[in-house]
Formats: structure tokens, C-alpha cells, sequence
């Protein structure tokens, strides 16, 4: 048989790689003749980077640029110089993590890091980005990314506080090697970039913005994107997703053409999962819990309906840590949960015992889809 491997990390306990190899020795100790290929997975998220930089053999990276709050942090990235590919965790560079509880205001918060990496990558030759822009902590509509890429913001500075005052846009010095790149971003929301949906609104709360703080910031961003829009001659002001990430959405699809995809379809379309699910028979994945979300764009059904789509008659198992309601949806054809006795949630989360749980569940699956089959 051959069994194509790819499942989501299991947080808190082991990489995707690492629950790849265990399913990999799982198989071949049941089936020494199969041949089995480990695909990292990712859904956009936490973990992006790593996943598709081990999938293409590139190399991860760290740079001091500019924290949320302005200081200078370490952030790391990836890239793959073959393919000039860089890829980017915004959450590295403008994450919520990175600013204390109380210190938490979007007003405050700037995405200048994230344009930095991207500078730094362009100097490093790539010019094909793949952009995670989860775990924000910014509503700046992305103009700190944009000053640092070169763009000047008349009025107004980097922060999401200058919105208000910006009243003209000069691009005389953008970076002129932004001409040649293209930006994929890993964006799963809909969401528009003001009104009751936009970004201020759904997101503002959770990043420190009080009830006031999130109405005066809608109007700024109206009025920023509708300056924007203008200036770039778009045809619509605002489309789904460009609320993602406090507008920064809106600053890819519009000053730097980029292109907004689900994450999962991202990240398989980067690791070109898509020829060997081909000619495959099987698909493992998992992550560590199927469930109804499973089918709402998590990574293990975004690799399942891929395997439908390109090949039919393959079959899908799905591992997870626990099972319970996965819909007829997500396209999986049979979940098992890869616990193998009664145990505390810590015992369950220990990396070896979740290794050994996944290596055995594997062999087993292996076990009876040969017996089913001969």
C-alpha cells in the first residue's frame, strides 16, 4: 500500500512531525512493505512556519525588528531559498502573546515587525510569501507593515492611534522589489473591514479595546480604507477577509495584491501534498481532538477533502486524541481515538505515551485494512 501520513500537532504534546513518525512506525511495523511518505500539517496558524519549512527542507530564521508595543523582539521565520520562499507567523513579529494583559490596547499596537521580516527577506532574495496572520495584536490596518515596506502615511505614524490623522498616501519610496513578489496569506475569516463585523468590532475586544475605543477606531478605518481604496483605484473598498488580523486583510489584498486563502488549502498548496494523494490508498491524519469543528476548515479535513477531490477511491482514517460527533463533512472515512487504556489528561498528553498510543492505533488501522482487503 501506499499510505500518505499527515497529521495536525497535537498541542501541548507532540509536533506534526513527530505524530507523522510515530503513525509512519506504526504502519511499517504492521506492514513492512508499505511504502509510507510523512507530510507536516498546519492549518494557517500556530505552528505554519515550522510545518511547511520542515515539509520543503528550508531553513528557520530569527531577526530583531519591532514587538507590538514598538521594543525590539527576536522573531523567527522561514524561508526556502530555492523556491525564494520566505514564510511568515505574523503572531512572531505582532502577536497577543507579546503584550502583557495590562498593556493590551490597539490603540497602541503596531504591525511595523511584520513588514520588517518581509524586508528582510526580500534582501535575502525571496519573493514568494506565504503570510499566517492569526493571534494579532494589532488593529493597525496594517499600516505599520506598509511604513516599513516604505510607504508614508501623511499625518499619521504606525500605530493604530495614527489612523486618525492620516489624510494623504505617498508611495514615491516603496520598496521597489515588492513589484516582483506575491503574497499568499492564510486567512480562514470572513470577515469585512468595518461595521458591526469589520475588525474593530469582532476582534478589537479581545485585544484590550473597550466599547469606545472599538467605535472610534471603526471610523478611523472606514475613513482609512475608503482613502485607500481611492488611492489605489480598487473597485470595492472592502472584501470578505479584509478584516482579518485588524485589517492587515485588507492591506495585503490591496497595497501588496496578495491573495487570501484558507489556511489548510495553503499550506497543502506549499508543501504539494497534491501528486502523491494521487497514487495514494490511504491518508492518515489527526489531530488531537475530531470533533463537529473538525469540518469547519481544521487542517485533518482539509487534507481529507483534497484526497476526495484528487482521488476518490482513497481511503481517510482520522487519530485523535479523543473522538466525539465528526461530521459526515469533514470527509473522513473512519476516526479512531488513539487511546489504548483509561488515563488522566496528563498522562494522555505525555509525549511517549501519546507517540506509543499513535504508533499502535496505527498499526492496528494498517491491520484491518489489509484483512478487509485480501
Amino acid at each position: 500500500m501506499k499510505i500518505i501520513v499527515a497529521i495536525d500537532s497535537l498541542k501541548g504534546s507532540l509536533t506534526s512531525l513527530e505524530a507523522g513518525a510515530a503513525a509512519r512506525d506504526g504502519i511499517l511495523s504492521a506492514s513492512p512493505k508499505s511504502s509510507v511518505k510523512i507530510f507536516p500539517l498546519a492549518d494557517g496558524g500556530e505552528g505554519t512556519c515550522r510545518a511547511i519549512i520542515a515539509g520543503l527542507g528550508g531553513s528557520l530564521k530569527s531577526a530583531e525588528v519591532c514587538g507590538p508595543l514598538g521594543d525590539k523582539i527576536s522573531a523567527e521565520f522561514g524561508e526556502v531559498p530555492e523556491k525564494k520562499l520566505a514564510v511568515i507567523e505574523m503572531a512572531n513579529a505582532a502577536g497577543l502573546p507579546l503584550v502583557p494583559d495590562n498593556l493590551r490596547n490597539p490603540l497602541n499596537t503596531t504591525t511595523y515587525g511584520v513588514g520588517e521580516l518581509i524586508r528582510i527577506a526580500i534582501a535575502d532574495g525571496c519573493r514568494n510569501f506565504v503570510i499566517g496572520i492569526g493571534g494579532s495584536a494589532t488593529n493597525d490596518c496594517g499600516i505599520g507593515m506598509l511604513t516599513a515596506l516604505g510607504y508614508k502615511f501623511i499625518g499619521g505614524g504606525i500605530y493604530g492611534r495614527d489612523l486618525e490623522k492620516i489624510s494623504a498616501i505617498d508611495d514615491s519610496n516603496v520598496l521597489p522589489e515588492l513589484a516582483e513578489c506575491t503574497f499568499r496569506i492564510a486567512c480562514d475569516v470572513t470577515n469585512p473591514l468595518t461595521g458591526a463585523n469589520g475588525c474593530s468590532a469582532i476582534y478589537g475586544p479581545q485585544k484590550g479595546a473597550t466599547p469606545a475605543i472599538v467605535a472610534i477606531m471603526d471610523g478611523w478605518i472606514k475613513n482609512f480604507g475608503e482613502l485607500s481604496s481611492k488611492f489605489l483605484r480598487l473597485e470595492k473598498n472592502s472584501v470578505a477577509g479584509d478584516g482579518a488580523a485588524g485589517g492587515i486583510g485588507f492591506a495585503f489584498r490591496s497595497f501588496l495584491r496578495g491573495e487570501l486563502v484558507p489556511g489548510v488549502d495553503l499550506v497543502l498548496d506549499a508543501l504539494d501534498i497534491a501528486e502523491d494523494l494521487k497514487t495514494a490508498d490511504v491518508v492518515i491524519t489527526g489531530e488531537g481532538r475530531l470533533d463537529s469543528q473538525t469540518a469547519q476548515g481544521k487542517a485533518p479535513s482539509g487534507v481529507a477533502k483534497l484526497a476526495k477531490k484528487l482521488n476518490p477511491k482513497i481511503l481517510t482514517v482520522g487519530l485523535g486524541g479523543s473522538v466525539a460527533d465528526l461530521s459526515d463533512d469533514a470527509q473522513i472515512d473512519a476516526a479512531f481515538a488513539i487511546l489504548r487504556a483509561p488515563m488522566t489528561l496528563a498522562e494522555a498528553m505525555n509525549s511517549d505515551v501519546a507517540a506509543k498510543n499513535i504508533f499502535e492505533t496505527s498499526a492496528q488501522v494498517v491491520r484491518l485494512i489489509e484483512r478487509c482487503g485480501s
